[in-house]
């Protein structure tokens, strides 16, 4: 049995600055353009049977900004036409209207049950597009940073079912075969699920391919299924197309591809009544419960713990076996066989105080008991947060539900993030992250080659992370810091997008209306300072600038190049000439 390693992200230290002094409140102005565009943005808004965090996190707060990461200063946005509009700036002062690439074929209007269409800029001349409705489109189109090579043509298209967003691609090219493999979210109903609200997520990795020898028509060869239960922070395929990676807060795990719904529901219920072990949890330790079969004796048991790793054998067969959610303190860890003919397990917490959502990553023949003391902890806890009535005074001061201690109380979802790596032949996890309290920010595109890279908060300071595939005892490195910044944009309570220049210049969030806030990279100073408390010369100053949009819609994109900010309303496309010493 394959079995997933622990990892760690190794900081850089020479990349983290201690004595950094935080941002200095620029006033220089920004050059900020504006453009109007001919249609609206083709914004789909959640439907009443969309309410949960889920939905929202997919699709509430979706961009629908979208840039190109092969061709600097190009992004796209679709309008309420279907067509599928283009802005290339090359010169801020001779801007030209975005000019149509594409139209769908389909009526956006015509469909009621439908997300935001969304696109992905596969590769430097391929696209992956789909229209909201449950089709896939693959677009061959040219090279796009030449109009007189560039000609959007669809190459494929296929319905597969319920709406979708694509969230990430890549290109395959191989001697006798060219493939492009797709991410695809969905978030549907399980209407046997009676915990929680009944949705889940689904990832599913598809994989289009044509022979170059003897088949000219591309076709679906490949298409595998993860569900979990939380959408995720960041996914992506590795680009040899030999695995994928995922943030997030529920772990995913690949289901049976072709299994017949009615009778993976049935073996849901089945494996929820009758549990192989049941766990519970304290500050301190955790006791896992196994019922032994009658004939069971004290030498038929083995029980193994590493520091990771716990490995349960019952008469020869392996009953447990896996990497745990957090470390423990194996040598302390013990087992008993109890009087009622069951075998307790205690693990000794390494990380005291951290609560587990599973015991082994990805196990799911355990069932957990909460113990009636935590509840009713939990619940006096809350307290302050309901009421016995539906809003009893609305013109109240403090109203009885508070929007920012509801935020605390949510950080326990950032905290028990992971990062987990799946192998694409055995749709085995190899790789686990505990990202422990280091919150998700944001992705960006460094290099188009390479997977996206993903920021994270340590401690106050915002860190990026660019993955390697092909390094397997080192995957991921630390390539950039921006000082400070994951704790100035924690204090952001509006902020709705996150990003960075690609050559780490700077970091940039705007709030859900008007307002961007721009965190600058330390650089030299022309004249000489002096820290006052320390009396020691400042070598160098990090500036923030605010830039405040003349409009009153609602952002709906949001991207950063290294040179501009785009910034995407219902009407209007502005932009922020950011680096203004060319």
């Amino acid at each position: 049995m394959e079995v997933a390693a622990n990892f760690s992200l190794r900081v850089k230290r020479p990349l983290l600055d201690p004595r950094f002094e935080g941002y200095k409140l620029s006033l220089e102005p920004l050059p900020c353009y504006q453009l109007e565009l001919d249609a609206a943005v083709a914004e789909v808004k959640l439907r009443d049977d969309q309410y949960t965090l889920e939905h929202m996190h997919a699709f509430g707060m979706y961009n629908y900004l979208h840039c190109d990461p092969w061709y600097q200063d190009s992004v796209y946005y679709i309008d309420n036409l279907g067509r599928i509009m283009n802005l290339t700036v090359m010169l801020d002062t001779a801007l030209g209207k975005p000019r149509e690439v594409f139209r769908l074929p389909t009526d956006l209007t015509a469909c009621d049950n439908r997300l935001c269409a969304s696109i992905h800029f596969t590769s430097s001349t391929w696209v992956t597009l789909s229209d909201g409705t449950g089709r896939l489109y693959l677009i061959g189109t040219g090279e796009r940073g030449n109009s007189a090579s560039e000609k959007w043509e669809i190459m494929f298209n296929e319905e597969l079912g319920n709406p979708f967003i694509i969230i990430h691609s890549i290109s395959l090219l191989k001697t006798e075969e060219h493939s492009i493999a797709a991410l695809l979210l969905r978030i549907e109903k399980e209407e046997l699920d009676m915990k929680g609200s009944g949705f889940f997520v689904s990832l599913e990795w598809v994989t289009v391919s044509k022979k170059n020898k003897d088949n000219q028509k591309y076709e679906m060869t490949k298409h595998n299924i993860l569900h979990g239960k939380s959408v995720p922070h960041y996914a992506a395929l590795e680009p040899d197309g030999n695995g994928l990676m995922i943030v997030s807060y529920k772990s995913f795990t690949f289901v049976q591809v072709g299994q017949d719904l009615e009778e993976s529901k049935d073996e849901d219920i089945s494996e929820k009544i009758k549990a192989l072990y049941y766990w519970q949890q304290t500050e301190d330790d955790l006791t896992v419960t196994v019922p032994l079969p009658e004939d069971c004796t004290k030498e038929a048991i083995q029980v193994q713990f590493l520091p990771d790793h716990v490995n349960v054998v019952l008469k020869g067969q392996r009953f447990l076996e896996g990497n745990l959610y957090s470390s423990i303190d194996h040598e302390s860890s013990t087992w008993i066989i109890k009087e009622n003919n069951s075998l307790e397990i205690s693990l000794i917490k390494k990380n005291e105080g951290l609560t587990w959502p599973e015991l082994v990553v990805g196990d799911k023949q355990g069932e957990f008991i909460r113990d009636s003391a935590q509840c009713a902890a939990i619940a006096e806890r809350l307290m302050h947060l309901t009421s016995d009535e539906l809003n009893p005074n609305p013109d109240k001061d403090k109203p009885p539900c508070n929007a920012q201690e509801l935020e605390e109380c949510d950080i326990f979802f950032e905290e028990s993030s992971s990062l987990c790596r799946f192998d694409g032949s055995t749709l085995k996890t190899t790789h686990v992250v505990n990202l422990g309290s280091n919150q998700y920010l944001f992705s960006v595109i460094v290099d188009p080659k390479e997977m996206p890279c993903f920021c994270l908060r340590h401690d106050v300071d915002a860190l990026l992370w660019q993955p390697h595939s092909s390094k397997q005892d080192d995957m991921w490195e630390h390539i950039a810091t921006f000082n400070a910044l994951g704790y100035v944009q924690a204090s952001k309570r509006d902020k709705k997008f996150f990003a960075c220049a690609p050559n780490y210049s700077y970091a940039a969030l705007c709030e859900c209306l008007r307002r961007i806030f721009i965190y600058r990279q330390p650089t030299p100073m022309s004249t000489v300072l002096y820290n006052r408390k320390e009396g020691r010369q400042v070598g160098q100053v990090a500036k923030q600038q605010v830039a405040s949009l003349e409009t009153s819609d609602p952002i709906l994109g949001f991207q950063a190049t290294n040179e501009r900010l785009f910034v995407l309303t219902t009407k209007n496309l502005f932009l922020i000439k950011v680096n203004t010493e060319n």
